[in-house]
This record gives C-alpha cells, structure tokens and sequence, in this order.
C-alpha cells in the first residue's frame, strides 16, 4: 500500500474511535468549565493530552489550585500505562523506522489507537497511526472546546446534569471488569473505603484530593499487583 493509502485507512478507522472521543470530551468540557479554563484553552491542552481520566483529574486540581507538583503526579499516574503500550507497539514498527517517527507514533497513542495500531496486519505504517490519531484527536479536542462553551452558557442546573454523564462513563469502565474478576472489585471496594478514611484520617485529612488520590492509587496498585498478579500461562497470556 501507498503512503495515501495508509492516510486512507487510517482516517477510516479513526472515525467511530472520534465520534466516541467527541461525545466524552464534551463531558469532560462542563468539568474543565468549572476549572475556569476557556475553549481555546481547552482545545490545545485536550489535543496534546487525549486522556480523559488524566485531564479529568488535572481539571479538578487546577479547580481547587493545587500545587504544580500534585498535577504532574497526578498525570504521570493515570497516563503510566501509555509507557507499557508504546513498549508493546514498538514491535509492530518496521526495522529500519526513523526515531523521529517512533517517537511521534509514541505520542499519538491513546487506548483506541493503540488498539487499531497494534491490530494492523504487519507492520504499522507511520502514516496509519498518525492518520487515525490526527481525525481522533481533532474530534476530542473540539468535544472539549463545546462541552466548555456549553459549560458558560447553559442554566446552572443543566450544567451540573450534564457533568454527572462523566461519572457514568468512568463507572461503564469499571464496573464490567469488576463483575468479571473478584479481584478488581476487591481492589475497587478498599479504593473506597480507604479514600473515605483518608477523608477524615488526621494526617491524610490535611493532604489535597489529589495528593490523597496519588497516594492510594500507587499504594492500593502496588499491593494488589503484589498480593494478586494476573496470572500468565507457558506462552505468556493471561
């Protein structure tokens, strides 16, 4: 196949994962709404980040002004599995790729394009993940421009409605794996019961929301890593 071709196929595959980015980033535009930032201002931060659970939590610190290091902690923990998936994709480029090219194809991973990226028969072209990732993310940052100029326009009431639709999605994420595996909603049910203890804990109470959720995300991660990994057959799958 030609370059084009790849572009072609790329934007093909990249529109349903866009139609879906669009109707979450709107979501996430009420919350960054709140925060105080403006469409512009979220346009360019939700194109270079596409994370819907980092910015997310970004917003949320930005809302209560948190300290710079709490919101780089904070992105740094949600996004962590981007570094597993770019290791992963790694071996679906062609020998003899620039590292200019690995580079950029690193930067446009997010779950979904990882997900169409890694499935490609053969080698991933450059073009595909670029092309996939470009249609994507202009939708999601858009969603995020319009969620915040609803955000500024609609009556108080409706705003806050609209807001709770984000819940619903991090809950749709959570709640199929959970039913599947005991393990997780182990995990999910002392996340919250921890973070409510935390709440009120003399010395956690003083900490932010977001110094609080770092600390037991990696703490809560960790032990159930340790306590309960996956477990892998000879071939390594789970």
């Amino acid at each position: 196949m030609t370059r084009r071709q790849h572009i072609i196929h790329g934007l093909h595959d990249g529109i349903p994962i866009a139609m879906g980015y669009f109707a979450v980033a709107f979501s996430l535009g009420i919350i960054a709404a709140k925060a105080g930032l403006t469409a512009a201002e979220g346009f360019v931060t939700s194109f270079f980040t596409r994370a819907s659970a980092g910015e997310y939590g970004t917003w949320t610190l930005v809302a209560v002004q948190a300290a710079y290091v709490e919101v780089i902690a904070m992105g740094l923990v949600t996004n962590l599995r981007y570094m597993l998936m770019s290791a992963a994709l790694s071996q679906k480029i062609a020998p003899g790729t620039s590292w200019l090219h690995r580079l950029l194809m690193a930067c446009c991973i997010t779950d979904e394009v990882f997900g169409i990226s890694i499935a490609h028969p053969g080698y991933t072209p450059p073009a595909y993940t670029y092309a996939a990732a470009l249609i994507s993310t202009l939708f999601w940052a858009t969603g995020c421009a319009v969620g915040i100029l609803a955000g500024s326009l609609l009556p108080p009431a409706m705003v806050t409605a609209l807001s709770m639709s984000l819940y619903g999605m991090f809950l749709a994420i959570i709640i199929p794996p959970a039913h599947q595996d005991r393990n997780v909603l182990y995990a999910l049910a002392v996340s919250v019961v921890l973070s409510g203890l935390c709440a009120v804990m003399p010395i956690a109470a003083e900490w932010s929301s977001g110094m609080r959720t770092v600390v037991l995300t990696i703490v809560i991660s960790a032990i159930f890593a340790w306590f309960k990994p996956i477990k892998t057959d000879d071939d390594g799958e789970a």
